[in-house]
């Protein structure tokens, strides 16, 4: 016999909480996620005037070496739908947030490239979220249960990833 314990040998010996607690426990995450969330976005709403969608894909313009990115990539990358996406991005170059800029290599690629003025409310609006994830997790939570959760969210992104 193996000295070695499976996954299901291990979990008999520990102590886990019963089928109604877990779910229980999972539902308070969802639940303390959409609420800070919700008033995270709603917040951002009413102080840079974007939408989600929007400050989505400029904060990850942002982020980008040349604030750019390949339309599809960011659309998949935003979760967003073709359709969905060309939409967000119609309203963003109407905007003059972003443009469309075609690839000099590969004709079948488009790039989403931030504006100046796309550049000046992105980093606005960074600097907003910034202030209101302070005050509203940074501070609830301090610093210690603050990395421990962005570390907990590392290892499910990590351990989920499809």
């Amino acid at each position: 016999m193996s000295a070695k314990k499976g996954i299901h040998d291990v979990a008999t010996e520990v102590d886990l909480p019963s089928d109604d607690e877990t779910v229980t426990w999972w539902g308070l995450v969802i639940e303390g996620y959409h609420a800070t969330h919700g008033r995270l976005m709603n917040e951002i709403s009413e102080r840079v005037d974007l939408a989600p969608g929007s400050f989505d894909i400029l904060i990850r313009l942002l982020r980008s070496p040349d604030y750019r990115l390949p339309m599809t990539r960011l659309a998949m990358e935003a979760a967003l739908s073709s359709g969905g996406f060309t939409k967000v991005a119609d309203r963003l170059a109407k905007a003059d947030l972003i443009r469309r800029e075609p690839s000099a290599q590969d004709r079948r690629v488009v790039y989403a490239v931030l504006t100046d003025h796309g550049l000046e409310v992105a980093e606005e609006a960074r600097k907003v979220c910034a202030e209101i994830l302070r005050n509203r997790i940074l501070a609830p939570l301090g610093e210690q249960q603050s990395l421990s959760l962005a570390e907990a969210m590392r290892t499910l992104r990590t351990a989920n990833a499809a």
